[in-house]
């Protein structure tokens, strides 16, 4: 490798967001005069060290080409797969045509519209001397139960060892693609990219994000993320 490594994002938005009950998939749901991908999508679009974005969509996605940024010159697309690991992995191949293994590609969820562009400078600033990369996480504040298959608990779990996965994650881009491929091969399907690093033996970094950081995935959510997003907006500190 010669010289820095560029920094690259993927986001896989080929998502139906069942649970919603909408009449879209929720990527696609206004928030505020944008919809939840756009919000999602704009940080790293204007972020200063990321070098470009593949963005993974369905093949018979509608709503996508009738955005602005769909015509991005930052943005490539790749087609999503049937689970979320082999949209990930379709989206690192394509970057992949563009960008060296060596390099740092970080994966956001279509459906976190609050990530902030200091979000992206925590997790680059604490992970690009990390031997393999890691993940923007919370620390769990609730007492957490481990349960049976009929509800009965089992245990107490230690909460000061707890983590609530967040996105986006960082790591290199063929290590990244190479252990989400294994890990399919192997009939995982992994839900974190993180995930696909450990069973190999990798011991991923944590980066603390913040609570605006929600992944929509009810109704109700669009109402937490629209607040989260004019508090960041008003103080200056948002994306937009």
């Amino acid at each position: 490798m010669t010289g820095s490594p560029d920094f690259w994002a993927v986001i896989p938005a080929g998502g139906v967001g069942r649970r919603m009950g909408a009449d879209r998939p929720k990527q696609y749901l206004e928030l505020l005069d944008r919809t939840v991908l756009e919000h999602s999508l704009l940080p790293f679009c204007k972020h200063p060290l990321i070098k470009g974005i593949a963005v993974v969509v369905a093949d018979n996605d509608e709503y996508w080409p009738a955005l602005a940024l769909s015509g991005h010159d930052g943005i490539v697309t790749a087609s999503a797969g049937s689970e979320r690991c082999h949209s990930v992995l379709n989206g690192l191949r394509r970057i992949g045509e563009i960008a060296a293994d060596d390099d740092w590609v970080l994966v956001h969820d279509a459906a976190r519209p609050c990530v902030t562009a200091a979000d992206i400078d925590l997790l680059i600033a604490g992970l690009r001397d990390h031997s393999a990369g890691g993940i923007l996480a919370l620390p769990v504040s609730d007492t957490v139960k481990q349960a049976g298959q009929d509800h009965a608990i089992e245990a107490t779990l230690d909460r000061q060892r707890l983590w609530r996965a967040l996105t986006p994650q960082m790591f290199r881009l063929g290590l990244l693609r190479d252990s989400i491929a294994a890990a399919i091969a192997d009939n995982l399907l992994v839900t974190d990219e993180a995930q696909a690093l450990e069973r190999r033996g990798y011991r991923p970094g944590i980066v603390q994000g913040g609570p605006h950081n929600i992944k929509v995935s009810r109704t109700e959510d669009l109402a937490l993320a629209e607040f989260y997003l004019k508090r960041y907006l008003n103080s200056g500190r948002g994306q937009n």
